[in-house]
């Protein structure tokens, strides 16, 4: 891989390079442009790539973010005095220490420049990062693609409290020895996972069973969840950073360094086909969103539960034709729901794959350190003259708060009390009358 960089020490050079490009972009558009609103985030027809970041805590004073391209995403232009495809980037990361409150604690600026290598499907860089140890700590990255003027951004949490926890492990995969940013692993997949503090004499791996229940509705107002979540089996290896692990069954495997510690890396293995929706198996699940239970009953225990699954949708379509589109909307919202939300059980399962499905992509999503506010547009209202107004409050809200879970730094869960009116009831008929459910489209409602 062939990539060149260089180094911006000059803030307000880059921090003034990124705001004429924003404004430029949003010269185009009639909307006022939110700077804050990051729902392209879960939107792939607004993101232009979607890298993956992964972290690793080398020592007490370093720890690595590493970032991976896909080619498929990159804009490569000839346009360049080389005259080769190349793809150029911006990449700029604040490291803020949440501990203290929200405190800067290092920056990076880097112009990347990645050669197009033949048959090369990613490119990988890394950005090393100045830290303490005993910190929580969030990166915030933002990526200009300069060539097509667009900035993606993103937020990715690590902390360095422990020598046990997942950020202290490098997951690599045992054939090419390239590293994991996907702890999704299939059934015949071997990797191996380094420990990078010093070695243990052994790796303790607790197997959890798959995590199969699906979120109550948002407009019932429930507590929140304590993660209760005992281990089914608890297995000892001798620990080598060469040695190949595989895992076979479907479920949460937790590998520690000591016996007594419930922390460490964690790798899910959730069916070969995840995050993949293709079979009547994994179809029919995500369905309790809109089914019935006696309906889910009678699909789950159906002789023939491709029959079943195609009953369902024409019962709601009303014809085969629209059936059709029902099923290519839904089931990509589940698949990018299990793209997006993905934590200790499948995205669809968690609360926001939930409102993800049946609302579609958030108009707008608000990113803290410690969770996400996301936004529906509204039904616009009619004024008595015929002309068309928006009310101050024109959006639909949904918060969700980041759960602390020794699996995953994804999961968050849904603030019930702060969405009391949810257009849930509407959403489901919705779906079920053959309409994809629009917030916006006051036919729908």
């Amino acid at each position: 891989m062939k990539m060149f960089f260089s180094k911006k020490v000059i803030y307000l050079l880059v921090s003034a390079g990124l705001v004429c490009i924003i404004a430029i972009s949003c010269r185009t558009s009639q909307t006022a442009f939110d700077p804050k609103d990051l729902s392209y985030l879960y939107n792939p027809t607004k993101n232009p790539i979607n890298p993956r970041y992964n972290i690793t805590n080398q020592s007490d004073e370093l720890t690595t973010l590493a970032v991976k391209f896909f080619t498929s995403e990159l804009h490569f232009s000839e346009a360049n005095p080389q005259g080769i495809p190349m793809a150029m980037l911006l990449i700029t990361v604040k490291l803020y220490n949440t501990s203290q409150g929200r405190v800067l604690a290092d920056t990076a600026y880097y112009n990347i420049n990645i050669v197009k290598e033949e048959g090369n499907l990613e490119y990988v860089y890394n950005i090393p990062l100045k830290v303490a140890h005993g910190f929580d700590y969030v990166a915030e990255v933002k990526i200009l693609d300069r060539i097509r003027l667009q900035v993606v951004q993103a937020f990715v949490p690590f902390n360095t409290l422990t020598y046990a926890n997942k950020y202290n492990f490098r997951a690599q995969g045992h054939f090419r020895k390239n590293d994991l940013f996907d702890p999704v692993l299939k059934a015949d997949e071997y990797v191996n996972l380094v420990y990078l503090r010093t070695p243990p004499d052994s790796l303790f791996v607790s197997f959890y069973k798959p995590f199969s229940e699906v979120p109550y509705p948002p407009s019932m107002l429930l507590p929140e969840k304590t993660l209760d979540y005992e281990p089914d089996t608890l297995i000892a290896l001798q620990y080598s950073d060469t040695m190949p692990i595989m895992f076979p069954n479907e479920g949460v495997f937790l590998c520690s360094t000591d016996r007594k510690i419930a922390d460490g890396f964690t790798f899910y293995n959730f069916g070969n086909a995840y995050p993949a929706v293709n079979t009547p198996e994994v179809m029919i699940p995500p369905l309790a969103y809109l089914a019935t239970e006696d309906e889910m009953i009678g699909m789950l225990s159906a002789q023939k539960p491709k029959l079943a699954l195609d009953e369902f949708w024409i019962k709601c379509g009303g014809n085969v034709e629209k059936s059709r589109e029902l099923i290519r909307i839904f089931y990509t919202r589940v698949q990018y729901s299990n793209f997006y939300f993905t934590s200790y059980k499948e995205g669809w399962r968690s609360e926001r794959g939930m409102i993800y499905i049946i609302y579609g992509p958030p108009d707008k999503v608000y990113k803290t350190s410690d969770g996400e506010r996301w936004g529906y547009r509204k039904p616009v209202i009619r004024s008595l003259w015929g002309t068309r107004y928006r009310v101050t409050d024109d959006y639909l809200y949904f918060n969700f708060r980041k759960k602390d879970n020794i699996f995953s730094d994804n999961d968050y869960y849904l603030s019930r009390s702060e969405s009391l009116v949810t257009f849930w009831e509407q959403a489901i008929a919705s779906w079920r009358k053959g309409m994809v459910f629009r917030l916006d489209n006051p036919e729908d409602i």
